[in-house]
């Protein structure tokens, strides 16, 4: 059992580690092949932090462990809004802008609704996976033509920031770019290796580790950049890596899983974690609408996000334990 935990750990790390080089590589060359600042922030970063769970979910679907890779998915969507918005707005309030509420936190409602009312039948087919993958790519077209419109971005200008600090000549950045991809892989399999030699281990379903450990693991690059911008007082930011991530988990991570092997869902995953995840979504709505000229979550809302995913994750833990509750 002490080989599995130390590859569980090491491979969260390695993930996390190899996750930023390749998002700085993939930056970098991006620019030195003339993408503009806010298309690499939009496209090549976004993708990036989300690389984590893709890889993750791949490799758990082909060797058929659909537990984690649905799991990390959804159970990352839960720690992206409970636990890093939670934390970010208990440092510094995490203005809502009635642009976020008017567009895009009804597009991630409505693919979380979508996503969820594809597993009613306890199957993610590959025609679900690819309805996903349709969706996502609709999505990012429209993300992408709307970004190209604004004038004065402030996703643009802050990546401007970060490339000019952070310069790379072409030959290290293709370096860190194809060799964050390749650690990204390794760290993956080492990771899922982990996951289920543990699950087995300790007689827990591999969905339970998904969900938790390997979920809360490959949301650390979404936590630090986040914590970041909080820190910085860059609420588009802290607040766009949440919806975008969860959008990428939602719509591709999902997608790319169940187009790799048709997964069996438990009940479980729509009638609590899919649950979970769809009330704390609209909880977004709620803090940012509320009766404020200008929404905003501030840090008492923090709080009760924290405490939603402890009691979430304490009950999941409650399960393991004592498995007769209900």
């Amino acid at each position: 059992m002490i080989l599995p935990l130390l590859a569980l750990f090491f491979g969260l790390v390695l993930l996390v580690w190899s996750a930023d080089r390749f998002v700085d590589g993939a930056a970098a060359t991006a620019s030195h092949l003339g993408m503009s600042p806010l298309l690499i922030g939009m496209v090549v970063v976004g993708f990036g932090t989300s690389a984590p769970e893709m890889v993750v979910s791949a490799l758990a679907a082909l060797q058929g462990n659909p537990g984690i890779a649905l799991g990390n998915a959804y159970g990352s969507n839960i720690a992206n809004i409970a636990l890093i918005l939670g934390v970010t707005a208990m440092i510094h309030p995490v203005v809502l802008h009635s642009r976020v509420l008017r567009m895009e936190l009804p597009i991630l409602a409505g693919c979380t609704v979508l996503a969820l009312g594809q597993l009613v039948d306890g199957e993610l087919s590959r025609g679900d996976g690819w309805v996903l993958l349709a969706v996502f790519a609709v999505v990012m077209g429209w993300t992408i033509f709307q970004g190209m419109r604004k004038q004065g971005d402030t996703l643009a200008g802050t990546m401007s920031q970060e490339l000019e600090t952070q310069h790379m000549s072409p030959g290290k950045a293709l370096l860190w770019l194809v060799l964050g991809t390749v650690l990204l892989v390794v760290a993956s399999r080492i990771l899922v290796w982990g996951a289920v030699e543990v699950a087995r281990g300790f007689g827990v379903s591999d969905l339970i580790i998904g969900l938790t450990i390997v979920a809360v693991g490959t949301s650390l690059p979404e936590l630090a950049s986040s914590l970041a911008a909080a820190r910085k007082g860059e609420h588009d930011i802290a607040l766009g890596n949440v919806i975008g991530s969860n959008l990428f988990n939602t719509l591709a991570v999902v997608g790319i899983a169940g187009t790799i092997q048709p997964l069996a869902v438990g009940a479980e995953v729509l009638t609590r974690d899919g649950l979970v995840m769809g009330a704390l979504t609209i909880s977004l709505f709620v803090f940012g609408y509320g009766f404020r000229k200008v929404g905003q979550i501030n840090r008492l809302e923090g709080g009760l996000l924290l405490a939603a995913y402890f009691g979430y994750n304490g009950y999941l833990v409650l399960r393991v334990i004592l498995p007769g509750i209900s």
